[in-house]
């Protein structure tokens, strides 16, 4: 997807998903993307059931709950292109009963590269399956799957 292409609306409630479990649905994705900008790992996992699958970009296997994702999180090279903002858009939203299916666009910038030079964002297409606590009210993610469209933190040969 051209960078020109992406674009921004409101939360796209589908049948049967009342506003008020959409804005608490998306809430919990976008407070795990800035949780994240920000380095606070605590909160991005207090987003997610411990027992969540993932399909990561960065991993050919289905990751099988937090230690899984905590073994993906620490063979990621630290000396890789250094993410600046992700920010989710697009977002399309069913809601079952207690379960909830998110759809959206994650766009993600990085800082320039050593040489100063700009870096591609990279573009996601992301589905997410949510469940709501009974006891608690309160949303989590239980499937997260990653597709990467654009592959980003490379120089940007474009402009």
């Amino acid at each position: 997807m051209p960078e020109s292409a992406v674009t921004a609306r409101p939360a796209l409630a589908r049948p049967g998903a009342a506003p008020g479990d959409v804005a608490a649905v998306w809430s919990v994705v976008t407070g795990m993307y800035e949780a994240y900008a920000i380095g606070d790992r605590a909160q991005v996992d207090a987003r997610l059931d411990p027992e969540a699958t993932i399909w990561d970009p960065a991993d050919e296997n289905l990751l099988l709950g937090k230690p899984d994702l905590d073994r993906v999180r620490s063979e990621r090279p630290a000396d890789g292109p250094v993410t600046r903002s992700p920010r989710p858009f697009d977002p399309v939203v069913d809601v079952f009963g207690d379960t909830a299916v998110l759809r959206y666009w994650l766009r993600v910038a990085f800082e320039p590269g050593p040489d100063g030079a700009p870096l591609r964002p990279e573009l996601i297409r992301n589905t997410a399956v949510l469940h709501r606590d009974p006891e608690g009210g309160r949303w989590l993610i239980v499937h997260l799957h990653e597709d990467v469209r654009q592959a980003g933190g490379v120089p940007d040969t474009g402009r």
